[in-house]
């Protein structure tokens, strides 16, 4: 086996090659998109109702609006096709940041980022449509909402991604942004509140929020229950010392290769399952996070994998022949990535839409998705000044501290890059 530098050297290598097939992929699909606009016409040309086609976008987080963005610049603008969004939340929830604001007051209106038709300017007029409502059933030619409309689809794009159960620091669990900040200040007065902070998960929400819980309020007990033996478990070995030895320099008090029972936190204590008790008088659940592929479960039962994640092709089809025209992508698809991000979910994105694009065009499908180490790539906070990037191909490893001057990290780009001008709110996306 190589020496250990040379391997971080060939990996460095490899990383920088990554970069550069990651920018050239971008820039040849933006071309590809300023060519299609350029020749093709400015508006959509009338066309008899009945012949309109659909492409159905279920879910606009990460996967499905940047989906929804290359759909609406390269599809067919001869009339035939609209593309129809379908998202029940009023503002794009920037979930990164969500274990920070579960702590630091004055910044959780951030985290909702407001849907603008400047992120489709280069579709023509008329072609977007904007639906903000939840789709309850699926059928092989349509889709159900939840308030009893039927919209029929060409093409159908599934972008539901990942639930839980227990809400912060994962996710809000609101549809609704006033009431999402609302439960972002309840959060914070909790933690602002409490003597004895106990939390069970030792994956990133679980470690950026002790970690910041406890540089915030060094007077509090908090304590990470974790049921392996070492945080971060699914990434590499520098990266889980890094963030055991930032929990322990920060004094967060660590229990690994215990479980938490949830529903015995009173109060007072919370129970392991050991049967030891902590003394606890505030927790989190970072545990559980689900793929939401629960509308293809009646539909395309054979479809559902034994982790719940929709099984998919590679073209990013569902794998079921029956089904030829629905796709899937981001979180919910079954693409075996071990740590599932937003980089993931914007590469199907990709794909996913290419592939509908080709087909409305009546080609053949060109393009298909293979997971990529490079996608694994992870910035974790450890603190509210200092973060660790790390990467690791599963034989090398780099890792990189660095110091974070800005509260709401990256909020303000993730704003720009997402149409909208930060932090001005600009209300739901007009129907």
């Amino acid at each position: 086996m190589a020496p250990k530098c040379v391997q971080k050297a060939i990996l460095l290598a490899k990383l920088v090659a990554y970069g550069f097939r990651v920018l050239f992929s971008g820039a040849n699909r933006a071309l590809w998109a300023k060519s299609f606009a350029l020749t093709a016409p400015a508006t959509i040309q009338p066309i008899d109702a009945s012949e309109v086609k659909n492409v159905v976008v279920v879910g606009a987080a990460f996967a499905g609006y940047f989906a929804a963005r290359s759909l609406a610049a390269t599809l067919p603008r001869d009339g035939r096709y609209r593309l129809i969004i379908i998202e029940p939340n009023s503002h794009f929830n920037f979930t990164w940041v969500l274990p920070r604001f579960c702590v630091v007051e004055g910044h959780e209106h951030k985290a909702f980022i407001p849907y603008t038709p400047d992120f489709f300017a280069q579709a023509p007029p008329g072609m977007v449509q904007w639906v903000r409502d939840r789709v309850v059933s699926v059928g092989k030619h349509s889709v159900v909402l939840r308030d009893g409309d039927e919209i029929a689809y060409e093409y159908l794009l599934i972008a539901t991604g990942s639930t839980v159960a227990n809400g912060l620091p994962s996710r809000v669990g609101s549809e609704s942004r006033e009431n999402g900040i609302a439960i972002l200040q309840a959060t914070q007065a909790r933690i602002k509140a409490a003597s004895r902070v106990v939390i069970a998960g030792g994956g990133a929400a679980g470690v950026e929020l002790a970690t910041d819980a406890k540089e915030r309020y060094p007077e509090k007990s908090i304590t990470l229950v974790h049921s392996r033996q070492s945080v971060m478990h699914r990434f590499g070995p520098e990266l889980q010392k890094g963030a055991m030895d930032a929990l322990r320099q920060l004094g967060v008090d660590l229990i690994l290769g215990e479980k938490v029972d949830p529903e015995s936190a009173d109060g007072k204590f919370i129970t392991l399952a050991s049967g030891r008790q902590v003394e606890c008088d505030c927790f989190f659940n970072c545990t559980g996070q689900k793929p939401a592929s629960g509308l293809m479960a009646d539909i395309a039962p054979g479809a559902i994998a034994p982790s719940g994640h929709i099984r998919v092709k590679p073209t990013l089809q569902i794998d079921d022949d029956s089904l030829p025209n629905v796709f899937v992508c981001g979180d919910v698809a079954d693409v075996q990535a071990v740590n599932p991000n937003s980089r993931i979910a914007g590469r199907q994105a990709e794909i996913a839409a290419d592939n509908i694009v080709l087909a409305a065009r009546g080609k053949p499908f060109a393009y298909t998705y293979k997971p990529e180490w490079g996608d694994e790539v992870i910035k974790l906070t450890v603190g509210l000044n200092r973060s660790i990037t790390d990467i690791w191909d599963g034989q090398a490893e780099l890792m990189f501290t660095h110091q974070e001057a800005d509260p709401a990290l990256m909020c303000g780009r993730a704003w720009q890059s997402l149409g909208a001008k930060p932090f001005e709110d600009t209300g739901d996306y007009p129907r």
